[in-house]
């Protein structure tokens, strides 16, 4: 029978968090705030509970609006001393972090499973990610920087979503800070409040200027958006929260990078390479697509629907997914899934509603997988857990038809020409990534332009990128700077006088050459 891995229970984890970073919590255990350069403020506590089987993790430290202002404007001040510091200066203390990070990968990674549900091989990689990708920008910083004649803009206020709290945040964090910024990060509501205020904690040890705290978004949203003290704002999130972003930056001198969701679209027409498809089928599923770059919709012509199901169910079968931290033997590694828990309960019911509300209306369900209960505890708690689903003929009325679902319920549209394919591929007005399968390359590049999706693959998945790639959006999946390489650097930083920045703004017309 299945155990849970014993060097990677909670509290086992907890306490080595706690032997490394004391400073970071109160008397009775519970997180503290990291602002105005100490530990402090435990704020109002809010229950938090692990996605894996319902457990209570700690409590977040709630801070109120006027506690954020507070730290707001220290985070300021601080970007003062820190503007002045020599490049050799703050690309040895990026490094020291940086190995800090590196000397408690593991333990990173298994805070990660417990928070958000990320199987323990996925959360590894999450951690490498962002330990490599700021090791490449110490290398090319200098670079970017034009011979140092690029100057830091300010305080950089981040909020981004749950799903990577090392990979993206922390990642970006410590880039902005590399090219002079000084930063406060707000942490997600839903996960990764222990390994970020571990990450965190550690780059304040190694003298950078971060703050880290934790809050209801609509009551902090004047310290860290509408306020005068913030110089720029990084917002990875959903569009409703965006759009509010968007239209309190519309009128003011403010930079920002506002990454929101879009229908990344799949098109398949005129195919034959099923083996290939099918491989990223299968790396698709990687944590329950709750990603940004994951594809939910495959817009299929009609004549390849037969092998494109063949496919896909190949795939679906093969898909494993459970607890992510149980074992045969305690000394065995955590299992390879390629999912686990999605971040709570509350998404389970919002997807269940979406697939109600498609099938109530006509949508057929293809494929619907089931739970093995060998993957899970005895009357362990999986009220997070969803199989994974396949749906076709979706009316255009329902949510589901227009809205990525953001885990493994996917949507197939059939389609007689290639106009169509466009058509559908094109329905949330704007996304991140899109890709086509197709035997004809001319065709692609082709169609590449009349596409709405920022990065365009052919035959190939597209990613974020955490490099020298640029990344952004077109439409409503994205506003403001674009960034990856030089492009984030440029987008926390001043160069010559009436310098044009690329990204997704109201008067910027995107170019070929940048897709």
């Amino acid at each position: 029978m299945a155990i849970l891995k014993p060097d990677a229970e909670w509290q086992t984890l907890v306490s080595r968090v706690k032997s490394i970073l004391p400073e970071a919590f109160a008397s009775n255990g519970n997180v503290l705030n990291l602002k105005c350069g100490e530990w402090r403020n435990p704020g109002n506590s809010k229950l938090f509970l692990s996605p894996i089987d319902g457990s209570p993790l700690g409590a977040y430290p709630m801070l109120d609006l006027e506690g954020g202002k507070r730290a707001v404007q220290f985070a300021r001040e601080e970007f003062n001393a820190w503007s002045k510091v020599d490049l050799e200066t703050r690309k040895a203390r990026v490094h020291e972090c940086l190995q800090l990070l590196r000397q408690h990968h593991e333990l990173l990674a298994y805070l990660l499973v417990w928070e958000i549900g990320k199987p323990f091989q996925q959360a590894m990689v999450s951690v490498d990610r962002c330990i490599t990708g700021v090791e490449w920008y110490i290398g090319e910083i200098e670079v970017m920087l034009h011979g140092r004649a690029r100057k830091p803009l300010g305080l950089i206020s981040n909020i981004a979503s749950w799903n990577y709290p090392l990979s993206v945040l922390v990642h970006s964090m410590l880039v902005q800070v590399l090219a002079g910024n000084s930063v406060i990060a707000k942490t997600p509501s839903d996960g990764g409040l222990y390994a970020l205020t571990l990450a965190v904690g550690l780059a304040r040890r190694a003298g950078l200027p971060v703050s880290l705290v934790s809050g209801s978004g609509g009551e902090l949203s004047d310290a860290l958006v509408r306020n005068d003290n913030v110089d720029c704002l990084a917002f990875v999130g959903g569009k409703s929260n965006g759009r509010d972003i968007a239209a309190a930056f519309y009128d003011r001198n403010k930079r920002y990078m506002l990454e929101m969701e879009g229908l990344n679209a799949y098109g398949v027409w005129n195919f034959s390479d099923w083996t290939k498809l099918a491989a990223q089928l299968k790396k698709g599923f990687e944590y329950g697509k709750q990603r940004c770059t994951a594809y939910p919709r495959f817009v299929v012509q009609r004549s390849l629907v037969p092998d494109f199901m063949d496919t896909y169910l190949g795939v679906a079968k093969s898909l494993t997914f459970g607890h992510p931290l149980l074992v045969d033997n305690a000394a065995d590694a955590p299992p390879q899934l390629d999912f686990g828990p999605l971040i709570n309960s509350r998404k389970v019911n919002d997807l269940q509603v979406m697939f109600s509300e498609a099938v109530s209306n006509g949508a057929v369900c293809l494929y619907q997988g089931k739970f093995d209960e060998s993957r899970f505890l005895e009357g362990q708690d999986i009220s997070a857990y969803f199989t994974p689903r396949l749906l076709t003929n979706i009316p255009r009325k329902v949510k589901l038809y227009q809205n990525e679902a953001f885990g493994p319920m996917d949507t197939l549209v059939v389609v007689d020409t290639v106009e169509e394919m466009i058509e559908e591929m094109n329905v949330s007005n704007g996304s991140l990534v899109c890709s086509v399968a197709s035997d004809d390359e001319q065709l692609v590049k082709r169609i590449a332009p009349e596409l709405r999706g920022f990065k365009v693959g052919a035959n190939t998945v597209r990613s974020r990128g955490d490099k020298d790639e640029i990344f952004g959006g077109i439409g409503q999946s994205w506003k403001g700077c674009f960034v990856g390489g030089k492009y984030l650097v440029e987008s926390v930083t001043v160069g010559m006088p009436g310098e044009r920045l690329h990204g997704n703004f109201p008067d910027y017309t995107l170019l070929p050459e940048h897709r």
